[in-house]
């Protein structure tokens, strides 16, 4: 029986009631599928802050290198907000990635059939969307040398921040979204600003490049822009993303309203050998400990963290197979309920999505 240690990382608010939802699904797939998990929980964040003074502890990033994946919940709130820009709670899932090398993040975009009317957007745009935008995590303005604030003489600051990209960071991040595409519908679009900017002149190029690699996936460069306004009117064009690291972060978030919900979107940050998985809804304190937050993006997450760090797929499909099956079923979370349906809480989502797992095994 092959086990696999996997690091557990609530983070705050609602990170820590659906990460243990996440957990109870991977310990019932555990029970069919040959494996054994190790869960073993560590601060990261405000909660990290509180107890540790800092947003990543040492012990933390020890156990997360030593791992065979990560869950991940979510950092933040306003309780840290207050911090300077270094110490706050969300440096700590920054320092992960950087520490890590998690210098792609995977964030799948699909619209359930079954939830098309609880997208704000029309169902002849939405229905049949099925996206993987790939954002590259560890380069430009977010990483970029210099930054930082400095007085000037006359009053007031400036504020700086750098987009670098080197052409091995360009061409990594190429070959995982040219890879992801390859094994979905093998169309690639590029996301930059080459009309504007200079590092996107190099990005276009070295992806132009890279794609001499893989002739059987079809390659498109659109600019940023045009993206963002493509996502919302016909987002079925698309069907593999990969773009830099600010547009990346823009762009998944905005292709979260496909979905109805950021309640049902997962991701996947990998690239060096631990990979890092978490819903990308983050901490939503206004309904923190209320137990009302919807578990399904945690729980997809733990799918991913199935098939792209333990070689699972079979397990992975049983997961979203389950998720399917209870959304099919009528049940919902407040997040993605119609007016007048009974809603359901976290536990009780999580209890339906377990029982539909160990049924399937």
């Amino acid at each position: 029986m092959s086990t696999f240690k996997i690091a557990v990382l609530p983070g705050d608010g609602i990170g820590q009631e659906v990460t243990a939802e996440a957990v109870r699904v991977l310990r019932a797939v555990a029970k069919h599928a040959g494996a054994s998990f190790e869960f073993e929980q560590a601060l990261v964040g405000g909660a990290a802050i509180d107890a540790a003074g800092v947003p990543l502890p040492p012990q933390s990033l020890k156990l997360c290198q030593a791992a065979d994946a990560i869950l991940f919940g979510s950092v933040g709130g306003p309780k840290w907000d207050h911090l300077p820009q270094e110490q706050r709670a969300e440096r700590g899932l920054l320092a992960l990635r950087k520490e890590l090398d998690l210098y792609a993040n995977l964030r799948p975009a699909t619209c359930f059939p079954m939830l098309v009317d609880a997208s704000p957007l029309k169902r002849s745009v939405v229905e049949g969307t099925d996206i993987m935008v790939i954002r590259e995590l560890t380069g430009g303005l977010y990483f970029g040398e210099p930054r930082g604030r400095t007085p000037l003489a006359g009053g007031g600051e400036r504020g700086v921040n750098t987009m670098v990209y080197t052409t091995p960071e360009i061409e990594r991040v190429a070959r995982v979204g040219f890879d992801v595409a390859r094994k979905r519908r093998r169309r690639l679009a590029s996301v930059d600003k080459a009309n504007v900017l200079t590092v996107s002149q190099l990005w276009r190029e070295t992806v132009t490049r890279v794609a001499a690699d893989y002739p059987d996936v079809t390659l498109e460069h659109v600019l940023v822009d045009n993206c963002a306004m493509a996502l919302v009117h016909k987002p079925t064009q698309f069907d593999t993303i990969v773009t830099e690291n600010t547009f990346g972060d823009i762009l998944s978030d905005e292709a979260a309203i496909l979905a109805g919900s950021m309640g049902m979107l997962p991701s996947a940050s990998i690239g060096g050998r631990v990979g890092l998985y978490e819903p990308v809804h983050g901490t939503a304190p206004d309904i923190a400990g209320q137990g009302i937050a919807n578990p399904i993006a945690a729980v997809l997450s733990a799918a991913m963290l199935l098939r792209y760090s333990l070689n699972m797929s079979p397990e992975a499909d049983r997961v979203e197979a389950a998720v399917r099956r209870v959304l099919e079923q009528g049940h919902r979370t407040r997040d993605i309920a119609a007016k007048g349906d009974k809603a359901l809480g976290t536990k009780e989502m999580g209890d339906l999505i377990v029982r539909h797992v160990e049924q399937a095994a």
